[in-house]
């Protein structure tokens, strides 16, 4: 693997680590709705930079959406990067990103969290 495949697949390994996060979140987002009746969770950003904590509001639906595809990550608008993956969704309070074919494609599919 050179040194661009290598830093793909880094990229894509800190995204997946949100991803992670974020299925325990949905988790807890689904007991707590079927309370609480909202249809609504707040996850963290899965861009690349690990040190990004900023929070997304999305409908469990519009999650449920991207994780139909273990490429896709959801991201604050303006933190994707553009020579590892493509914006494929705009939203109001964030964006859909996926990964290019390569290293960052195969990391992003051995890491999903529902395979």
């Amino acid at each position: 693997m050179d040194a661009e495949d290598t830093r793909r697949a880094r990229i894509a390994a800190n995204e997946a680590v949100y991803r992670t996060v974020n299925e325990r979140i949905e988790d807890l987002n689904r007991a707590l709705s079927q309370v609480a009746g909202d249809d609504s969770m707040t996850i963290i950003c899965e861009c690349g930079d690990l040190s990004c904590a900023e929070q997304i509001t999305i409908s469990i639906a519009a999650y449920e959406n991207a994780r139909s595809d273990p490429t896709l990550f959801i991201i604050v608008p303006g933190h994707e990067i553009p020579d590892v993956e493509d914006i494929v969704a705009h939203h109001d309070s964030f964006d859909v990103v996926c990964k290019h074919k390569g290293s960052g494609e195969i990391v992003a599919r051995a890491t999903d969290p529902r395979t």
